[in-house]
């Protein structure tokens, strides 16, 4: 995949440039009932707000139209391509952890996918039994040590923390889009997103159908799974969000309340 040495500009300078203005806002963010995961929880709900307005009237429409035209097994062959390729950041993290078998089980995954799965499209690795891992760099970072930060929904990308948001940075050093010339790499990034918006249309409409507060309901549960990754996907139980509702609509308190699962 490799068609440039050098890496152009990427999402995550943008992505970093937004939390660095997020966090010089922070100050006017910040209340005396914030939940301690997420003082930002006033300036977060705008982008929330932002983002999901811009989910509605664009991405969603753009992923039913790709699940209408696009026949299932292609749309199968592009998610284990950029799975295949996802596995790459995966395996370095998982070294930089010292997981030495599971690096070595991503690197193993890498290359029979990419020869005998002709560049990922094919899925040969799993059921050889070769699993597949999930890691990043902001669990890596976690693994030493460093405290997770705030909460931070950043525009487009979603939730994150302070510490995820650098990690998201690094990780692009070590992922094979970000080497492909500027057109292919743009052209890359757009069908991933398109194939990665359409499986989770489903998921979309659950949440509609489940959560009382979407915005509570999404950051309370990306806050548990993180800290499960970390504490090694160990079970996180989930807050009373009709309760936190309930405190909303009869003024008994803020949605911040209630410390959410904060990691690290």
């Amino acid at each position: 995949m490799r068609t440039h040495i050098k890496p152009a500009a990427s999402p995550p300078a943008i992505r970093l440039a937004a939390l660095a203005g997020l966090a010089a806002l922070g100050g006017c963010a910040t209340g005396p009932g914030s939940n301690p995961a997420d003082p930002l929880e006033p300036l977060n709900r705008v982008t929330w707000r932002v983002n999901d307005a811009v989910d509605r009237t664009v991405a969603q429409p753009v992923a039913r139209g790709y699940n209408r035209v696009v026949p299932r097994p292609i749309r199968t062959g592009i998610a284990n391509f950029f799975a295949n390729l996802g596995d790459v950041p995966v395996m370095f993290n998982n070294f930089a952890q010292l997981r030495i078998m599971d690096g070595m089980s991503d690197l193993m995954r890498v290359a029979v996918n990419s020869t005998f799965g002709l560049l990922g499209f094919l899925d040969i690795a799993t059921p050889a039994g070769i699993p597949r891992h999930d890691q990043d760099f902001g669990l890596t970072l976690a693994h030493y040590g460093m405290p997770s930060g705030p909460y931070l929904v950043l525009p487009l990308f979603g939730p994150s923390t302070f510490r995820d948001a650098a990690g998201f940075g690094a990780d692009q050093y070590v992922t094979p889009v970000n080497y492909a010339r500027p057109a292919v790499r743009n052209s890359l990034w757009g069908v991933n997103f398109v194939s990665a918006r359409a499986r989770y249309l489903n998921a979309t409409n659950l949440l509609e159908q489940a959560a009382l507060d979407k915005y509570l309901f999404v950051r309370d549960a990306w806050l548990a799974q993180r800290q499960s990754k970390i504490e090694e996907e160990q079970p996180q139980a989930l807050p009373d969000y009709e309760s936190d509702q309930k405190r909303n609509t009869t003024g008994g308190g803020t949605a911040g309340d209630r410390p959410a699962g904060q990691d690290k």
